[in-house]
């Protein structure tokens, strides 16, 4: 309860920064020292995602922008050079509550040969309904969980290359929501997920 009023209040934390500061603000400190970056931000046709890509792109970081739909992938890209004709931004196709959606771009990603140094796994939904992924697992659940650990874990490895042939170390940004806290537990069961006909 305590964080969620320093939250709202935007009170700053320990990194000098709270909910009231802004992207360009985060981001102008070290300005400098984001040319020649790379990163893969999940979530950003919309909302912080966007915002997140927009200012990264630029402070001259490369942005890879996996998205479910490119429609409005191609849309953000277009703004964002709009601002800044100089933008490198990388659109894939992803649909994180598939496993094999998440594999399949994992694999063009590394294809690429490029280096990676700043994960934000950024996407989320909230399903207010029982739904499943076509691996027959909670959408909720495999898109906001399953899907950002498959896709961290299969990039790891390439985050960890890059920091050792540039001496800059990666990050692997996670961000999450209050909202979880907004179901009620007699409407959130596992068991019923895992046997929904019963």
């Amino acid at each position: 309860m305590k964080e969620t009023l320093r939250y709202l209040a935007g009170i700053a934390g320990p990194s000098g920064f709270g909910s009231k500061s802004t992207a360009e603000q985060v981001t102008q400190i070290s300005s400098n020292s984001m040319v020649e970056l790379t990163a893969i931000i999940t979530g950003a046709t919309s909302g912080i995602g966007a915002e997140t890509a927009r200012v990264l792109a630029k402070r001259g970081v490369r942005v890879v922008i996996p998205a479910r739909d490119l429609k409005k992938a191609v849309e953000l890209k277009e703004r964002i050079q709009k601002e800044n004709p100089n933008a490198k931004i990388i659109l894939s196709e992803i649909d994180l509550s598939s496993l094999a959606s998440v594999k399949r771009f994992c694999t063009e990603f590394l294809a690429l040969g490029l280096p990676l140094n700043i994960l934000i796994n950024n996407a989320g939904i909230f399903s207010q309904k029982l739904e499943f992924s076509e691996d027959k697992i909670e959408m909720t659940f495999a898109t906001n969980y399953l899907g950002h650990y498959l896709l961290t874990e299969m990039l790891l490895e390439k985050m960890i290359e890059t920091a050792e042939q540039t001496g800059i170390q990666g990050r692997i940004i996670n961000l999450s929501s209050v909202i979880h806290s907004w179901v009620k537990r007699d409407s959130f069961c596992f068991s019923q997920m895992l046997n929904p006909n019963k």
